[in-house]
């Protein structure tokens, strides 16, 4: 695999966009929901576990090379824009409107799908809007539990329940439902509660969960991945405390 990653990496670094067009087209052929790169990180899961690390970087230095191509594009296109033919219109503000940052959530949220995928873990996303089967029965909450009320769920109909999703544990359901184990994913997304906005908290946020579904798998396993990302994340010395506990 690590060929075929190669021959990307030359493909990536031989492109040259001369419109707004092939550079979208671009885009959408490797980042785009049915991309390269989805099939990439869906491909490494086959990938042989001594060869999950290297091979996961490679896929990474993939998206990079690729973003890295976009931006440069982006800002190429800006500048020939905003060049001689500002001059027509002495009105116009001289340059190109400067670019947008990325936001603080998406930048932890990228940089926690990456840690994840070096250790063979592809990304699987689901729907905002949900049924109760795949939000609480399917996940054994039972009928009295107090998430299924209305002061903390939001309801969109009753009978049967339309609802926005509470965690992104219906991501779980969704997958299971759908593909054969072994399952190794993280599940981002928004997640919604009915609570009070105020400083400390607020009725949208944001959720990261894991799913390992395989042979041989134990607790050591959950112990190991919750380290190695606290690691990677907060640094290397970074240590983690586990406790039992009943939610």
């Amino acid at each position: 695999m690590l060929d075929q990653v190669k021959k990307h990496l030359a493909e990536i670094e031989g492109f040259s966009a001369d419109s707004t067009e092939a550079l979208e087209a671009f885009r959408i052929e490797w980042l785009g929901r049915k991309g390269i790169l989805k099939g990439l990180y869906g491909a490494l899961k086959e990938v042989p576990g001594d060869q999950k690390r290297e091979v996961g970087q490679a896929i990474n230095g993939v998206r990079m090379s690729v973003e890295a191509k976009l931006e440069a594009g982006i800002a190429g296109g800006a500048s020939a824009e905003s060049g001689v033919e500002d001059m027509d219109d002495l009105t116009r503000p001289s340059g190109a409107a400067p670019l947008g940052s990325r936001h603080p959530v998406s930048i932890v949220r990228r940089e926690i799908l990456e840690i994840f995928a070096k250790i063979g873990f592809s990304v699987a996303d689901g729907p905002e809007i949900e049924d109760d089967w795949h939000v609480f029965s399917g996940l054994n909450f039972p009928p009295e539990h107090p998430a299924r009320d209305m002061q903390d769920t939001f309801f969109l109909e009753k009978d049967p329940d339309v609802l926005l999703r509470t965690h992104t544990s219906s991501v779980q359901v969704r997958v299971m439902e759908s593909t054969e184990p072994p399952t190794r994913i993280v599940m981002p997304g928004r997640v919604f509660r009915n609570e009070a906005i105020s400083s400390r908290s607020h009725c949208i946020f944001h959720q990261i969960e894991g799913l390992y579904i395989d042979e041989g798998v134990s607790f050591a396993d959950l112990k190991q991945t919750l380290l190695y990302f606290a690691r990677e994340f907060f640094g290397e010395k970074t240590k983690i405390s586990l406790r039992p506990s009943y939610f």
